[in-house]
């Protein structure tokens, strides 16, 4: 498992990338999908995950549904037509910059 300062900055990529191939998913489902994905490596906690949420969907990155669900409300999260703008961008730029930061951590590593 990662260190969560490592996840820290990587968590909106996740959930740009899944939410984009998924239409829609629910927070527990995110996190089962991170974990079977990564093969239990990536682990998302509650404490990290829906802050995350909540702040993706107050910068209009996403919206979510609420739906009842066996008695209980779910709420499904969905891009925005901003987020679905924004993700080209934002995997451009971190393309790039784990590109640079190989460059100083693994030079020895050269990409494909």
């Amino acid at each position: 498992m990662y260190s969560k300062e490592l996840l820290k900055g990587t968590l909106s990529a996740i959930l740009l990338k899944l939410l984009s191939e998924n239409e829609r998913m629910y927070g527990y489902e995110i996190s089962q999908k991170v974990k079977e994905l990564t093969e239990g490596k990536i682990i998302l906690k509650d404490g990290s995950l829906y802050p995350a949420l909540q702040k993706m969907t107050a910068d209009g990155l996403l919206s979510f549904k609420e739906e009842m669900v066996g008695g209980r409300v779910r709420k499904y999260y969905f891009l925005t037509r901003k987020g679905q703008k924004e993700k080209a961008a934002y995997f451009d730029e971190l393309k790039d910059f784990i590109l640079t930061l190989n460059n100083i951590v693994f030079p020895q590593l050269k990409p494909l």
